[in-house]
């Protein structure tokens, strides 16, 4: 049950690119939380092109971006596509792709699912990916006989300084959260932070991370609290946002 704190007047601070971040900013809304949408990555999609997709049995996702960029690049629709979670997924269904299958967690939940429901012998693997990537997707699929290969179909570029809004925000005090859903964005964050001089005003923000390894990454702030979901994934950080403002309706 999601506590009613709307009078509480709370304010968070949301990292995620603009595409990911106006739904989120919905679910805040939900909460009685006002979003800030301060994207820290931004997107860029290559040039479409002839995507190579004879042999290929499967494709494979690891994030909704991947998606889009795929959606981008080609016009075919059929072959199984198998995404890492279920934002991955259902943005796969939204862009028309007609066999999805989400692995509801990580990577490694990611290959234990392809590993379950595909064959090496059937055909090769592509996984479409953008210019960073977290885990060893290839090298774990490769160790269970498939042949998989990755096709880079977008990039992330960090920001290159804070928008005034958002410094003007931290300096008045005017954020309670700052929502953090990867390693690198977490990292560019305090990096952003320090240019901006304003990284001594999370000591009033409570830090919510999608994994340990973006938690980590904002170590060197002083915050007023880190959390961290117990799964990565948005429905989980959500969850530990409850959990805090249930904390904050009982006090």
């Amino acid at each position: 049950m999601t506590p009613d704190v709307s009078h509480l007047g709370m304010r968070a601070l949301v990292t995620r690119p603009r595409a990911e971040a106006e739904s989120l900013a919905r679910a805040l809304a939900s909460r009685g939380v006002d979003a800030i949408i301060e994207p820290l990555m931004g997107v860029h999609y290559r040039a479409p092109g002839m995507l190579e997709l004879e042999g290929v049995q499967a494709i494979l996702c690891t994030s909704a971006n991947g998606v889009r960029a795929l959606a981008h690049a080609s016009g075919e629709r059929r072959l199984p596509l198998f995404a890492v979670g279920d934002a991955t997924a259902s943005r796969a269904r939204a862009e028309g792709f007609a066999a999805v299958e989400s692995a509801g967690g990580d990577v490694t939940d990611l290959v234990r699912l392809a590993a379950a429901r595909l064959c090496p012998q059937a055909g090769r693997l592509l996984h479409v990916a953008g210019n960073v990537v977290a885990g060893d997707l290839v090298g774990m699929l490769r160790a269970h006989g498939f042949t998989i290969d990755r096709t880079v179909l977008y990039e992330t570029r960090p920001a290159a300084a804070l928008s005034p809004m958002a410094a003007h925000a931290m300096r008045s005090g005017a954020i309670d959260f700052a929502l953090f859903f990867s390693p690198r964005t977490a990292a560019v964050f305090v990096r952003l932070a320090g240019i901006a001089r304003v990284a001594e005003c999370c000591g009033s923000i409570t830090a919510l991370s999608i994994s340990p390894a973006a938690d980590a990454a904002l170590a060197d702030l002083r915050w007023h609290d880190r959390r961290v979901a117990e799964r990565p994934n948005q429905p989980a950080l959500l969850d530990a946002l409850d959990r805090v403002l249930g904390e904050r309706r009982q006090g």
